[in-house]
């Protein structure tokens, strides 16, 4: 049987943050927001933590640089989101596409899926334990936009 969310006591090991960039030159240029992207109230960072399986067909690959190699390939397409978050006249936000790249941390934990339960659902209690925030990454403007950690 699994153990309780609750009660589980484990231990995460993290490795510095880097930044991944597209794997290939991207446009220099500026997106503004939406209006509704713009709003007061969402200029905030939001949490998610997605937990995935083991995918037997992965053994013997590095799941941390299938991924890395993935968001940078990814990157190239999605480029804005490698850029940062500008602000301009009256509070207007807009993105800077400057390829600089998102956030990325590799961690291992000492605890299995399995662990955690047959149902893992909000309000989670080992979100503190599991997600790690970058000193300096938390603010909207001048820092990445996404932060990955595996």
């Amino acid at each position: 049987m699994a153990s309780s969310p609750t009660s589980l006591v484990f231990k995460v090991e993290r490795r510095g943050p880097v930044l991944i960039t597209p794997a290939e030159p991207t446009p220099r240029e500026f997106k503004f927001l939406s209006d509704i992207d713009d709003q007061g109230g969402l200029r905030m960072h939001m949490p998610l933590i997605f937990f995935y399986p083991n995918k037997p067909s992965l053994r013997g690959q590095d799941p941390a640089k299938v991924i890395r190699e993935a968001v940078a390939k990814t990157l190239v397409f999605y480029y804005p989101f490698a850029g940062r978050i500008r602000e301009g006249p009256n509070r207007k936000l807009v993105v800077e596409c400057t390829g600089e790249g998102i956030l990325f941390i590799e961690a291992d934990a000492d605890v299995t899926l399995q662990q955690f339960g047959d149902s893992i659902h909000p309000p989670f209690p080992c979100v503190d334990e599991l997600l790690f925030d970058v000193p300096g990454s938390c603010e909207l403007l001048d820092c990445p936009l996404v932060l990955i950690q595996v």
